[in-house]
């Protein structure tokens, strides 16, 4: 005689026992003593919960025997646990990984429900750090559910481009896309500095005052941002007055002593007329002592290609220049100019 062995619940088919004789504890005989031996494993065929029915054979010496059965579930009940590491992440925008792909320690099959996975951005455009969340929600086969999450922590980086050009105010309505080395045309352009106003992308420089405007134009660029910054310089060149020789003042003298006369060679009049002064001074052998392609107003002397006298300055004396107008369309100006350094 013997009894059937305690039934059993496990998680997993792999947590099923290996038969066990000792599992029959009440095996006896009225001659002998019998013997208890594994037959064999039985299962239903179905799953969550499966059954396997487990066979023992009690035989006494004269042959004659009975079985008895252990019944084992089978039935998953804990949602899959996943072994991926979803530590939280601290990176920069340009180096944004891809989600993990989910490994798990489940007794069966593990389905991902919905996207894999659902990702919630913070970022909104501006140059604020923000968060990647991303969101697994999963199943088992036994319908056991489960949700893990990992947080990247993103540091927002700006790319700032610079690009400065001048303009003249009748050169018309300006389209600062021609600036932008991009393909995002999805943005606005703002004023950053400058009294003015923008239609769109068209700066208009017609009624402004001159000197600097500065733009910015910023975009998302794979959760970065790419801003390009322009810095338009609007002046009046390309206004040329009628300017004669008539208008043009040359100094006939120059006389550093510091009582404010006569302290520079100074070419005036034509302050408003948009012209480049070329500027060369000799003295009376034919040495050139000074020139200047741009001419500032600030020749007091000072000597550079001629005999030295007080103090780094020309020898008193009569010199000679050649002025030239550039883009007036004025011939050169020539004459003679006293320099008293002492």
């Amino acid at each position: 005689t013997a009894s059937n062995p305690a039934g059993i619940t496990v998680e997993c088919i792999g947590d099923v026992p290996q038969p066990d004789i000792s599992v029959v504890t009440d095996a006896a005989d009225n001659c002998s003593t019998p013997v208890v031996a594994f037959v064999g494993d039985s299962s239903d065929g179905l799953s969550c919960p499966e059954t396997i029915t487990r066979t023992y054979r009690i035989t006494d010496d004269c042959g004659n025997f009975i079985d008895v059965v252990q019944m084992i579930i089978v039935e998953d009940t804990i949602a899959p646990i996943v072994l991926t590491d979803l530590s939280d992440i601290n990176v920069n925008c340009d180096n944004i990984p891809d989600p993990p792909t989910l490994q798990f320690d489940d007794c069966s099959t593990v389905q991902i429900i919905g996207d894999n996975p659902q990702i919630t951005n913070t970022f909104d455009g501006t140059d604020n750090d923000y968060e990647i969340t991303w969101t697994w929600d999963f199943e088992d086969a036994c319908g056991n559910p489960g949700q893990a999450t990992q947080t990247v922590y993103v540091t927002t980086i700006n790319t700032i481009n610079l690009i400065s050009d001048d303009r003249c105010y009748e050169d018309g309505t300006i389209d600062l896309f021609d600036y932008f080395n991009g393909t995002d045309y999805s943005g606005t352009w703002i004023v950053v500095s400058g009294n003015t106003t923008l239609d769109n992308e068209f700066f208009d420089p017609s009624n402004v005052e001159l000197g600097d405007y500065i733009f910015s134009y910023t975009v998302a660029d794979n959760g970065c941002l790419d801003t390009t910054e322009v810095t338009i310089t609007i002046n009046d060149d390309c206004i040329v007055l009628d300017c004669g020789r008539q208008d043009v003042v040359i100094s006939k003298a120059v006389t550093p002593n510091g009582d404010q006369w006569n302290e520079y060679f100074e070419v005036t009049g034509i302050e408003a007329c948009g012209f480049v002064i070329d500027v060369k001074i000799f003295n009376r052998w034919g040495a050139m002592i000074y020139e200047s392609s741009n001419y500032q107003n600030n020749w007091n002397g000072t000597a550079s290609r001629a005999s030295v006298g007080n103090a780094d300055k020309v020898p008193n004396g009569t010199y000679y220049y050649i002025l030239t107008l550039k883009n007036s369309g004025l011939k050169p100006f020539n004459g003679h100019i006293y320099v008293g350094t002492k």
